[in-house]
């Protein structure tokens, strides 16, 4: 009798949990998420029916616009253009960053000499040198290279050289200890030290050169998604040019699940820290 009693009280407790979880999911962020998007999709649908000419675009008619776009090889050559290019950017960017970055982390008169132009143009609008780079590359792919470099080496080379001076001095002192060379201990030690930080610069560098090669394709008229949205909205074909806007904000959270996946997959080590921010 008292097994029985005991498995019934167990399954009411499991029952009771399992109808708990969504009622907790409710309760939690994603309830007022859902409600201001909803909100603000319904103002929008409202307000450009009630105020706005024909051709403004409206989210029913995006999503209507959306499997027309995608099966548009116009669309598709634009799309593969701009992420071959931040890709070719990011892994140039990552490897001087990266480079920049140990320098500067584990060098007190290399950091001295670099960090104040680092600072500066890291502070300074990518808009301005569009100008410089068209007249040095000219309107091609360089010229969208050279600005994705630009905006996204920065992140990178700052995070690095942070991730590289928070590098406990017991580590380096073991490694000096065994008669470790330089190199060994700033490849097998310095560098894998700091690596949540150079992911953490990765992920502002990827954002920033996304908004790079759309801010060059915008400027020199070079084929890619930013061209693509530039020539359709100008042509007022606003559903297809909200699409692709779409897509690089969907792109931009993508790629921020994926390295924030790969930080608590790949390195346990910094799962506290990840929880904690």
């Amino acid at each position: 009798m008292t097994e029985t009693t005991i498995g019934e009280t167990s399954a009411a407790i499991s029952g009771t949990s399992a109808l708990s979880r969504p009622v907790a999911l409710l309760q939690g962020s994603f309830l007022p998420r859902f409600v201001t998007g909803l909100v603000i999709i319904l103002g929008w649908e409202f307000v450009v029916r009630a105020l706005a000419p024909a051709y403004v675009a409206k989210p029913t008619t995006v999503v209507l616009a959306i499997p027309r776009v995608i099966a548009d090889p116009a669309f598709l050559q634009a799309l593969g253009a701009t992420l071959a290019a931040v890709a070719e950017g990011l892994a140039i960017t990552i490897v001087v960053g990266t480079a920049i970055g140990l320098l500067m982390g584990r060098s007190n008169t290399a950091d001295q000499m670099i960090r104040v132009y680092i600072n500066g143009f890291n502070a300074m609008p990518m808009i301005i040198v569009l100008p410089l780079f068209s007249l040095w590359f000219g309107y091609s792919a360089a010229a969208r290279i050279a600005t994705i470099i630009f905006a996204a080496i920065f992140a990178i080379t700052m995070n690095v050289a942070d991730g590289a001076r928070s590098v406990p001095r017991e580590y380096l002192e073991v490694a000096r200890s065994f008669r470790s060379g330089r190199l060994r201990m700033l490849t097998e030690i310095v560098l894998p030290a700091s690596m949540p930080y150079l992911l953490a610069g990765f992920r502002l560098a990827a954002g920033r050169a996304l908004i790079g090669a759309v801010v060059a394709e915008f400027f020199l008229s070079v084929g890619g998604l930013g061209y693509y949205i530039l020539y359709n909205s100008r042509s007022y074909h606003h559903n297809e040019a909200f699409v692709g806007v779409l897509l690089l904000a969907a792109f931009g959270v993508g790629f921020e699940l994926l390295v924030v996946w790969a930080t608590r997959r790949f390195m346990p080590w910094y799962r506290h820290d990840e929880k904690a921010s």
